[in-house]
């Protein structure tokens, strides 16, 4: 089971991925994250979540050896899977914490904007070094990017797939917080508490109101989805050169680094 929701009182903590491959999630495990987080959504007495990786990484995106055999159609579907749990994440009533770690690249990264507020270790990085493989940037992955960051930003990420380190994505808006790694659980959990000492119904106007400012930019950018998620033929290569890549000396955080 690579999506493992653990409930204390009135905060949930949900965990990606199993520690392995940069707990890189299939079309099942998103599917199950969405179902996570539409059944915590009918919790009148929650009142904040933590999504955190497992194993020291948040999450390197989708994994990518499902995509080997499959057509458009299934590619397609897979893609639908991932941004309906992302849906499901911001439609959440109660604010939403990324608990970063490791990398968060791709779909990864996508997951950790989703959520309210983002909470990074000194020493992660976050971004979207899809371009490579000829996955073609939905509307919605965009605007995850620009709204926090801003247009221009958003393109550079997005053209040159660079990974952000933490203490820049701060600066950039993209993240709340940097904090030393061995202080990340515990600012996360003081964050929580900073929440949830509040009335639950101020907190959650208040995430409902942000929401409210932000909707002309979610429905712009939803009135254009609909495309083709990428490139096939570039995207076949782009995900065979991937896996079958030669082994290389490197840092635990490069190895773990799959961008989708």
């Amino acid at each position: 089971m690579k999506v493992r929701l653990h409930r204390d009182v009135e905060v949930a903590e949900v965990a990606v991925g199993d520690g392995r491959r940069g707990n890189a999630l299939s079309s099942r495990d998103w599917r199950e994250l969405e179902r996570t987080f539409r059944d915590l959504a009918r919790d009148d007495d929650l009142r904040a979540v933590v999504v955190r990786g497992r194993g020291g990484m948040f999450s390197s995106g989708s994994d990518m050896r499902e995509w080997v055999e499959a057509d458009v159609t299934g590619v397609a579907d897979s893609f639908a899977a991932m941004e309906a749990a992302f849906t499901a994440i911001e439609d959440l009533p109660v604010p939403v914490i990324a608990q970063v770690e490791g990398v968060a690249a791709g779909a990864g990264c996508q997951l950790a904007l989703a959520c309210d507020l983002q909470v990074m270790a000194e020493s992660a990085r976050i971004g979207m070094p899809i371009a490579r493989l000829g996955i073609l940037v939905s509307p919605a992955f965009a605007a995850r990017l620009a709204v926090l960051a801003g247009p221009g930003v958003a393109r550079e990420l997005l053209y040159t797939g660079r990974l952000v380190p933490a203490p820049e994505a701060v600066r950039l808006g993209l993240a709340t917080r940097c904090v030393p790694d061995e202080e990340l659980a515990t600012a996360t959990r003081r964050l929580v508490l900073n929440i949830t000492r509040h009335p639950s119904a101020a907190v959650r106007a208040a995430k409902h109101a942000v929401g409210a400012v932000l909707t002309p930019a979610w429905a712009a950018a939803k009135a254009q989805a609909g495309g083709p998620p990428v490139a096939f033929d570039d995207f076949q290569r782009g995900i065979s050169t991937f896996l079958t890549r030669e082994p290389r000396p490197t840092t635990r955080v490069e190895e773990e680094e799959v961008p989708s």
